[in-house]
């Protein structure tokens, strides 16, 4: 259980140490979740995970391309499972449980907004920003219902024009009408009836 943002650091850097002793080559981490938001400091709260998104991979031109985490790699499991053992974590804290959302597409622009650390030689993070929270946490707590989704969408005080940015995203992932009207009934719910009539 991660309880703040030092929790946080502290086990990172310790996988980061684990990785300069197995890693064939460095790696970068697209991360979202509880663990992101306590590391920008939008909210404080604790969480038992650490949620990969995607690897960060660069091609030859410099554009970037983002690579599903699931699975994750063997080198980066190894390196979790040592870092649970010595920090008495449940073995799985490390995991790639959004990594489907990169194959069906990331909100334009995410890596223009990430918070970015580095831990030791061989990982790299990018900690999601508050506009790309918004966009999963929404579509979290649509899937999800009410529980910490929710409360950090709530607690991320949405602007109605990046909610609704946001619904039009989640509405990608999923095209079903059930999802469109949980959607609108979640933003009804909320107090933001505007953005769920324009949906």
């Amino acid at each position: 259980m991660f309880r703040d943002q030092k929790d946080v650091e502290t086990i990172l850097s310790a996988l980061g140490e684990q990785l300069e002793e197995i890693a064939s080559e460095p790696l970068e981490l697209l991360v979202c979740g509880g663990s992101a938001l306590n590391v920008l400091g939008l909210v404080q709260r604790a969480t038992k995970d650490v949620d990969v998104l995607a690897y960060v991979k660069w091609n030859k031109d410099g554009a970037v391309l983002f690579i599903s985490a699931d699975p994750l790699n063997e080198e980066l499991v190894s390196a979790s499972k040592k870092v649970a053992r010595d920090f008495n974590l449940n073995e799985n804290w490390l995991n790639a449980g959004p990594a489907s959302a990169t194959e069906l597409g990331l909100p334009d622009g995410i890596l223009k907004r990430v918070k970015t650390r580095q831990y030791g030689q061989k990982l790299t993070i990018h900690f999601i920003g508050r506009y790309d929270q918004i966009h999963f946490k929404l579509y979290a707590a649509v899937d999800q219902g009410a529980g910490k989704h929710f409360d950090d969408l709530l607690a991320l005080n949405p602007a109605p024009d990046e909610l609704e940015q946001a619904a039009r995203w989640s509405m990608t992932h999923d095209v079903s009408e059930g999802y469109r009207q949980v959607l609108r009934n979640l933003l009804n719910h909320m107090g933001y009836g505007d953005v769920a009539k324009r949906l």
